[in-house]
């Protein structure tokens, strides 16, 4: 094993032992950094040269990566020469890598008479209405990734009327429910005679529970609800989480506690939803600034 491979792997344990990222975090860093040692053929530290950096950059550009996909191997690489340097070893410094520039992040919200014609779509008593209907109160109410909310457990206090979830890089964080996604949950819950472990769960067509329902699941029902609803585009679960924010947003709250509510380790990720937000002050510009001129 040469010099870089040791420091590597001592690296990807510094990531997972002492900075606590998940193991997909791991992975992902493991891939990256593995595809650049692989392009340089290099055997130790010293030999990470800007011109080397260049050249994998290019062959980057030049591959069918998305810019935010090559963004991250480059983000990687620095980290990693970061960790060196703290380390001593003497590398080229991670300050001469810049970051490339993308295009700011879109994000798309769903109009709010479509939210509401869509939280109001399951209708009847039937188990799979209950429980799409509970799913779709409980995204809009907390926030919640898809992978978070496929993840709940069953045995929850619904009383005290919040969840605690375990979110990206282990952590937990407490959601709120609304006073319509309780009610909707207890419905839901009530209903439920099997004793499967999971908050929700996929079903077949007789309407028998079938193990925890996975991403997928939600994603195809929100999208045939969507279509009842008489929605015309195609709306993914992750617009929930986004309606969500900008409500937050729109209705007062801070960057901060949105932050929290979202489980975003970094503010600067939150503040992607800021843009949404400015329609308000558009309109108040577009009101009051110089009247006197017209």
């Amino acid at each position: 094993m040469s010099d870089i491979e040791k420091f590597l792997n001592d690296y990807l344990a510094y990531l997972e032992i002492e900075k606590n990222r998940s193991p997909k975090t791991r992975e992902n860093y493991e891939r990256y950094l593995a595809e650049f040692l692989k392009f340089a053929r290099i055997k130790s530290p010293k030999e990470i040269t800007e011109n080397i950096v260049r050249e994998f950059r290019l062959n980057l550009a030049r591959s069918d990566r998305k810019k935010i996909t090559q963004n991250y191997y480059i983000i990687a690489l620095r980290n990693f020469l970061k960790y060196l340097a703290k380390r001593d070893v003497k590398v080229l410094s991670p300050e001469k890598i810049e970051l490339p520039k993308i295009p700011e992040r879109q994000i798309e919200i769903l109009e709010y008479g479509d939210l509401e014609r869509l939280l109001a779509a399951p209708r009847g008593g039937g188990l799979r209405s209950l429980r799409d209907k509970a799913i779709l109160e409980v995204f809009f109410s907390t926030g919640l990734r898809l992978s978070e909310l496929c993840n709940l457990s069953r045995y929850i206090d619904l009383k005290r009327g919040e969840l605690s979830v375990r979110g990206k890089g282990d952590k937990l964080r407490v959601v709120f429910l609304s006073d319509s996604a309780r009610e909707a949950m207890q419905k839901y819950i009530a209903k439920r005679t099997d004793t499967e472990e999971s908050l929700f769960i996929s079903l077949t067509k007789a309407g028998k529970g079938m193990g925890k329902i996975t991403q997928r699941s939600v994603q195809r029902m929100i999208e045939s609800r969507a279509k009842e609803a008489g929605i015309q585009k195609k709306i993914h679960p992750h617009q929930l989480r986004h309606s969500f924010a900008t409500d937050l947003l729109v209705n007062g709250a801070d960057l901060r506690s949105v932050q929290e509510l979202l489980g975003h380790a970094n503010i600067a990720t939150t503040q992607v939803y800021t843009h949404l937000t400015n329609k308000e002050l558009r309109e108040i510009h577009k009101t009051f600034h110089a009247r006197r001129r017209s």
